[in-house]
């Protein structure tokens, strides 16, 4: 089960369970596992818990098009992956963080490119998997400077541009243009935060006429001027966006 974004969340059983049934408040075992409920008990289920964190000032883009919840079922690989993730966070062996983070970085990759198989809620994983979709997507990836219109996507998806646009909006859960901007504006930021290109080239690079027309939108999507985000804003990234870079396990019984 991947949750892409949350400050919190609750975990429980298909039967309803009473306010003074719930236990919120861990017991850290020797083995430094945590356990939820009395340590005398058999475990009703086991929990690997882990978190990734993406040193990227377009992060929170990816967040928020990814689904509220991807869970994924009966997939070999991932169960495989899973038990090598287990073992090695119980083991002490030599460069064990290492390997951690090379195992959650890969296990990440899998349920992203599993969750095609699942029932997932709109997102860009929901684009992506439609052949169609993805072809208009990957254009705006790769060409952001353009001058694209719904017309012209619909035409490189070669879908009609009112099955275009139903079809990007059910499964992505944004208009495609909505989507262009959010991802010129996560480019911008990118650009601006590594301090190398003026405005201008930066407005030109995302595809805007005139350094005014984007500084408008760019101040209107992220609250603040171009100029002004790039002197808040350093190439480490950490002084208004959060940052990270790393991956830890942590077991729940």
């Amino acid at each position: 089960m991947l949750i892409p974004s949350a400050h919190n969340f609750t975990i429980s059983s298909r039967r309803p369970t009473s306010a003074e049934d719930i236990v919120t408040t861990p017991i850290v075992l020797p083995d430094g596992d945590h356990r939820l409920g009395s340590p005398e008990e058999s475990p009703d289920v086991r929990l690997l818990v882990g978190y990734c964190s993406f040193r990227s000032p377009d992060a929170a883009l990816l967040s928020s098009l990814l689904p509220q919840l991807v869970h994924i079922r009966g997939i070999n690989r991932l169960a495989t992956l899973m038990q090598l993730v287990s073992d090695e966070s119980r083991a002490q062996r030599p460069a064990r963080d290492v390997v951690l983070e090379r195992l959650l970085e890969v296990l990440l990759i899998e349920t992203l490119r599993s969750s095609e198989q699942a029932d997932t809620s709109p997102g860009l994983l929901r684009g992506l998997a439609d052949k169609r979709l993805a072809i208009a997507i990957r254009r705006m990836h790769e060409h952001p400077e353009r001058n694209w219109t719904v017309t012209q996507l619909a035409s490189e998806a070669t879908l009609s541009r009112s099955t275009f646009y139903e079809r990007f909006g059910r499964a992505v859960g944004i208009a495609p243009m909505e989507y262009l901007l959010a991802w010129r504006m996560a480019l911008a930021k990118d650009l601006l935060t590594k301090g190398k290109a003026k405005v201008a080239e930066v407005a030109e690079r995302v595809g805007y006429s005139s350094a005014s027309t984007f500084s408008v939108a760019f101040t209107r999507h992220i609250g603040l001027p171009p100029a002004r985000y790039a002197r808040n804003t350093s190439f480490d990234g950490v002084s208004q966006i959060e940052a990270g870079g790393s991956a830890e396990p942590g077991s729940i019984a």
